[in-house]
Parts: C-alpha cells; structure tokens; sequence
C-alpha cells in the first residue's frame, strides 16, 4: 500500500486555477511535513517562468517536456527551502499539463525530485534519520482530463520505482498546527588554519558549523520548562475543549541546554594550529517549528526544533557570502576590522493557516522588496501589515587597519551589556602568523554559557 498524502483544500483551490496561458505545461512545488502515517500538504507554489521561457509560449507548446529546465526548478527549490521553518520540507513537485504523457514524462519528473533533494540536502548541517520517510512524491494533474496521478520515489534509492499513492483533500488542515519558539543566543569561534587556507571562506565556515550543529543535536530541549519523554505525546497534559486543545496551547517555548564536553565521558583534547585567521558568529537568532496536531511526538517536535536552528544560521551565512560575491565587495587586505551583519529573519503567514514562513532581510532591503521577495517565490498574495520582523538590529560599527572583524557592536572594543535581540554577525579576524591553541570543550562551554547568562 502507498503513502497517504493529507492535503489542505486550498491546495486544491490554488492548483485548479492555475491557467496554462497557452504553455504546455506549469510545474512547482508541494510543501508540507511527514509522519509516520501519512503525509500532510500545506502549500502548493509554482515555479516562475524564466524571462526567455516567456517569450517562446509557441515552442514550448510543441515541446513537451523538454522546456521542463532542471536547473531553474532546482534553485527554486533551494530558495523555497530557505523559507520553511522547522518541520516543513519541500516534499515533491507538481505538474499541470493540456495532455496525459507517457513513460518520458515521469522519467522527467523523477529525475526533478532527485536533483531537487541532492541540491537541497547539501545545505544542510544535518542528516534524515533510518527511520524517517523517504518518499518524495510527484503530482501529475491533466488540464483537460482533470485526472490526478499521485506517485513517490524513495530518495535513498537511485534506482527505485514509481509507487502509487493517495492524494485526499481536506478543509482547514493547517488551522489547528502547533507552534514550537525558541531564541538562541550564539556565539560560535572558527579558527582558519593554514591548512585550509585553499578553501574558500565560506567552506571553513561551513565546516566549523559542522562541529558546532553536534552541540545543538546533542543538546536537551526544555518544552515549556520541562523534559518529556521523547516517544511521548506532545499534547500530552494539555488541557482540551471539545476534543481539542485549546488555542492557547497552541504555542509551546523551549530552551536548549547545551552539553558541557568537559562533562562527557570522552576525554577533550587541544590542538596547536597555525591560523591564518578565524570567523566568530555572535548574536540571537529567533526559531520556529510547526507540527501537525494528530498526536505529536515530542521527538518529532524536538527533531523539528534542533534543524530549524541548524538551517537558520547555515542559510543566513550563505546568503551573506552569496551577497559579497553578488556585490562584488573587495577584500581590505590592509583591515584590522571589518563588520558584516547578516540579514534578519522575517515571518509571513500561510494565509488560512495557524503556520507562518520566513525569508532574510539584509538592512537595506525594504518591506515592499520583501513582500514582493515573497510574492515571487510562493506565488501568493502577501500584505506589507502580514511581515513580522522577529528580530531587530543594531548598526555596525566598520574600521579597517590590519585585521578584519564583523560585529553588531556600536563601539570597535565594547561588548554591549545586553545580550542583542538580532541576527548574528560574522567576525572575521586575519591574524597573520598567529598560533592558536583551539580547544573544543572551551569553546563549548562558552555557547553554553553564554545562552544561560541572562
């Protein structure tokens, strides 16, 4: 038996008013979240047109798929993916054709849904457990026909098969999804050893996000102040009204307790590098997960939590070194500091929905950018009064002699009292020649430290 895909009826709604406009076909993504059950999908976006894919409507009528651009999808996906909270996952794609294709077809779609996962699992600083669901689904739906045709691909295995699945429509899905919030205050030290000084800057990062993401998943989340039974039920104790819990409990606060390795069974060690410089991430970042209400586990919401984390501090640095590549800013090899805020987080809501989606904001981004930032990639009407900017910012401070540094700081050497409700920064630090003793459980405690201060 197939997997079972639950679906918000305004998915159906947003699907059928799709107008073709003389293209052979519209394709565009189905985002939602899995469980062991079944499946549920929440929203539905298609993929804009490139601009030459506009001015050929003629060819691509008498192309089939082979306008079906691969790579344009892809990063579509990779920009949506940005956008979800934890608990939400770009799930498959869809597609709307004028006429029912063959073989050639779902071989394309197939190979759509794998290369949208491999593009997308890269950027991650965590992996899928065994035990998750790997299916990834295709929805084909013919304009003239108004037959649906529901399959999955198994994305651990390259060479699987179309199974058939069930796609059932239901009304106000997401209206009653939980809400989990949680701020993390960091303050993460990467040492840039000579070693790797043939890597670009964003991969060292990337790598010293790495050992940092195993702190956050071995961490202990508080819910609400306590520690639950991980294969328990998220609701459990909850007050109901009517057979449901009460909007009011709607929204549960968690903390995160970093564990001390000087604590751990392991012996920590201390190694002598000779770094060329180091990158320091320093702020608060603010963090959501959403998690259907047919009995919740608290691993699953804990699982939801822990990559929310994870993805917005690993989406925020690449967006800031995507930025400085796209702005084409030059290195100040003569600095001694120079400052670099990476863009703030922005919720949205799903309209009908108790479930909100985020992007970044860098300083000098307008509400109206933004709004259309988000009408573009989810091709959904969004309201300038909807945004909900959930951190706020300082102005950097930038001086350049010798070395680089980034900061949220208003003076070059103060460390503000308070700790900053904003996004983090990136500290970067040439340091020519210097040896650095880096010790993993130090810089452990830190983190730690530095979230419980308050």
């Amino acid at each position: 038996m197939g997997r079972t895909y639950i679906v918000e009826e305004t998915v159906g709604q947003y699907l059928s008013n799709i107008n073709l406009q003389g293209k052979a076909f519209v394709s565009g993504l189905l985002i939602g979240q899995c469980s062991s059950q079944k499946d549920y999908i929440i929203l539905a976006t298609r993929t804009p047109p490139k601009e030459e894919q506009n001015e050929n409507l003629k060819h691509q009528q008498n192309s089939k798929l082979e306008n079906l651009d691969e790579e344009w999808a892809t990063e579509h996906a990779n920009q949506v993916s940005r956008m979800l909270p934890g608990g939400l996952l770009v799930l498959g794609v869809f597609i709307i054709t004028t006429l029912e294709m063959g073989n050639d077809f779902q071989n394309a779609l197939r190979r759509l849904v794998f290369a949208m996962e491999k593009s997308i699992n890269k950027r991650r600083l965590w992996n899928f457990t065994e035990e998750e669901i790997s299916e990834r689904v295709t929805l084909h739906i013919c304009s003239s026909t108004k037959k649906i045709f529901c399959r999955t691909y198994d994305i651990h295995d390259p060479k699987s098969s179309a199974k058939p699945a069930d796609w059932k429509y239901q009304n106000g899905l997401s209206t009653s999804w939980l809400s989990l919030e949680c701020v993390v205050h960091i303050n993460i030290h990467i040492p840039l050893s000579t070693t790797s000084v043939s890597y670009t800057l964003e991969k060292n990062t990337k790598n010293g996000l790495a050992r940092w993401a195993k702190q956050i998943e071995n961490g202990v989340y508080l819910i609400n102040g306590q520690v639950k039974d991980e294969d328990g039920d998220l609701l459990e104790g909850q007050k109901k009204s009517r057979g449901n819990v009460q909007a009011t409990s709607h929204s549960f606060d968690v903390k995160v307790l970093t564990q001390l390795l000087l604590n751990s069974d392991h012996r920590s060690t201390a190694t002598v590098q000779i770094c060329s410089g180091s990158v320091n991430l320093k702020g608060a970042v603010k963090c959501r997960a959403y998690m259907h209400s047919n009995k919740p586990k608290v691993k699953d919401a804990v699982q939801a939590m822990k990559r929310d984390i994870l993805n917005t501090v690993a989406d925020r640095c690449e967006m800031l070194f995507e930025d400085l590549l796209l702005n084409e800013i030059p290195e100040k090899k003569d600095s001694e500091k120079e400052f670099h805020i990476l863009p703030h987080r922005v919720f949205v809501p799903i309209p009908g929905s108790t479930v909100m989606l985020c992007d970044y904001k860098f300083g000098d981004e307008s509400a109206e950018e933004m709004r259309d930032h988000f009408i573009e990639m989810l091709d959904h009407m969004i309201q300038i009064e909807d945004l909900e900017i959930a951190e706020e910012i300082n102005t950097a401070c930038m001086s350049y002699s010798v070395n680089t540094e980034a900061s949220l700081d208003n003076t070059d050497d103060e460390q503000p009292k308070q700790p900053i409700k904003a996004t983090i920064t990136l500290k970067i630090q040439q340091n020519i020649g210097v040896i650095a003793a880096v010790a993993v459980a130090v810089l452990a405690a830190g983190i730690s430290f530095h979230y419980f201060s308050d």
